[in-house]
């Protein structure tokens, strides 16, 4: 029997990437949450295992040649597990470049813009003082409606982002696309994203790994405590 995989996690774009991973792959996990509103990202343990202060991170006991390994940052995590598995990496060289190009394009791409779009839109308007500044938020809430567009030629002529086939690269994406209305984009400008959006959404494994630990999600607008934690970090 496979040994359960250590997941640790909270709810966000990129926790999610994981769970649905995990719940797609058919893998068994244990559940270890990661608090970041209350500093859990700091404690020397997880540190261990994320050297960089950011969940999600993973332990797997039945690594490679049958030892434990611990992965940080979610693209090679979701590379790594596609390896393990060889599920949701396409079945030739070409399919594994395609889906690599769009994980990559998430990881450097669509992950940052969207996040520093929710920050500036939603998050710094509400601290004490307030920061709304109205170049950062055009600056974001455009690159991240730039990368849309992007997205959604991408799938004008495909079912996933990588062909005809659900890939590591659509369970990386669609986290992050899935919250464009807190990014202050106009879905009807993307309407091949808005049938991708749906198409992901109803398969088993999306809405089961979206759905993990999802009471713990909290308005971070109204948290003082967590606000200090998550954007007044200082190295350590």
């Amino acid at each position: 029997m496979t040994s359960p995989i250590d997941l640790h996690y909270w709810p966000t774009p990129n926790g999610w990437k994981i769970s649905i991973a995990l719940e797609e792959m058919g893998l068994p996990y244990s559940l270890h949450l990661v608090d970041i509103g209350a500093g859990d990202q700091f404690k020397p343990d997880f540190l261990k295992i994320a050297p960089n202060n950011r969940m999600p991170a993973i332990v797997d006991p039945d690594g490679p040649g049958g030892t434990p390994v611990s992965i940080f940052e979610s693209g090679a995590i979701l590379q790594y597990l596609a390896r393990k598995t060889g599920r949701f990496y396409g079945e030739t060289e070409r399919d594994r470049i395609e889906v690599d190009q769009w994980l990559m394009w998430q990881m450097g791409g669509l992950g940052p813009m969207a996040g520093q779009a929710h920050h500036f839109l939603k998050y710094a308007p509400a601290m004490d003082p307030p920061n709304d500044l109205p170049y950062a938020k055009d600056r974001y809430r455009n690159e991240t409606g730039r990368l849309y567009g992007v997205l959604n030629k991408r799938l004008a002529d495909r079912s996933y982002v990588a062909g005809d086939f659900f890939s590591i690269a659509d369970m990386a994406i669609w986290p992050w696309a899935s919250l464009w209305e807190g990014q202050q984009q106009d879905i009807t400008e993307f309407p091949h994203m808005r049938a991708w959006l749906d198409r992901c959404a109803a398969r088993e494994g999306v809405r089961k790994g979206r759905a993990v630990a999802e009471d713990k999600r909290s308005n971070i607008q109204d948290d003082r405590k967590a606000q200090n934690t998550l954007f007044g970090q200082k190295a350590r």
